[in-house]
């Protein structure tokens, strides 16, 4: 469900989701998101990626260890050294933060992962009518973005070659920096002068080879992230734990 539905549709969820948890920080609501998003991304067919999960994995961590040490205090002082202050108050808060980056940021990466980028631009003009010449240029750099890492390995081996820079990583890198940024400068212009010479920006409505429209799956998955969220927020509500605009 989640491939079949629209980028746009999935970009919108991800920031629904991310809206109503930062609404309350508090540790039901965030939990209850994170564990419905943990069962139902996988039956909706979302895949995520170890390696790209381990970011949030590490981040999440170290958040809630901040807020622990540092958050705001309130009921009985745990341990109290200098600015370092752990009250029952701030390891409350410092859970509803490691859930609540956890929730959005592996749910946002279920949504996100894998998500086309010619899909997207395609809703982002067709469905929200974004100025097709931004969304068109910015696919295009994004798809150059790839080739940065191979240049960069064919410009170290050919400057290797020519015994350019043996000596100094910081004379080297800064010398490689600059022979890249020319080269995608160059890259470039040539690109804008193809698409220029395709009719890209042209005068007049546009055509497109791919039409992007909502269907079925965009609304299931709308329906269940309202689920999802309306189960959360009534979780929290019921446990006397939600309150919007404030940190309790």
């Amino acid at each position: 469900m989640i491939a079949a539905a629209n980028p746009v549709t999935r970009f919108a969820v991800a920031i629904g989701f991310a809206v109503v948890l930062v609404i309350s920080v508090d540790p039901v609501s965030a939990g209850t998101a994170l564990l419905l998003g943990a069962v139902l991304l996988p039956l909706a067919g979302a895949r995520v990626r170890p390696a790209a999960a381990v970011p949030i994995l590490v981040a999440a961590p170290l958040a809630a260890l901040t807020i622990a040490l540092y958050g705001a205090g309130g009921g009985r002082v745990l341990v109290q050294a200098g600015f370092v202050q752990v009250s029952e108050g701030s390891l409350v808060l410092a859970l509803a933060t490691l859930l609540r980056v956890l929730a959005i940021g592996l749910v946002g990466l279920g949504l996100l992962g894998a998500i086309d980028a010619t899909r997207l631009a395609d809703g982002l003009a067709q469905l929200l009518h974004l100025p097709s010449r931004f969304v068109l240029g910015a696919l295009a750099a994004f798809r150059l973005l790839g080739l940065l890492g191979e240049d960069w390995r064919a410009l170290a081996l050919a400057r290797r070659a020519r015994g350019v820079a043996d000596r100094g990583r910081i004379r080297r890198f800064a010398g490689q920096a600059f022979a890249l940024l020319v080269l995608s400068v160059r890259r470039g212009t040539v690109l804008a002068t193809a698409m220029e010479a395709r009719g890209f920006g042209g005068p007049g409505g546009r055509t497109w080879a791919r039409p992007s429209r909502l269907g079925a799956p965009d609304a299931v998955l709308v329906a269940a992230a309202v689920v999802v969220l309306g189960v959360a927020v009534a979780a929290a509500v019921l446990a006397g734990t939600w309150h919007p605009g404030s940190v309790r």
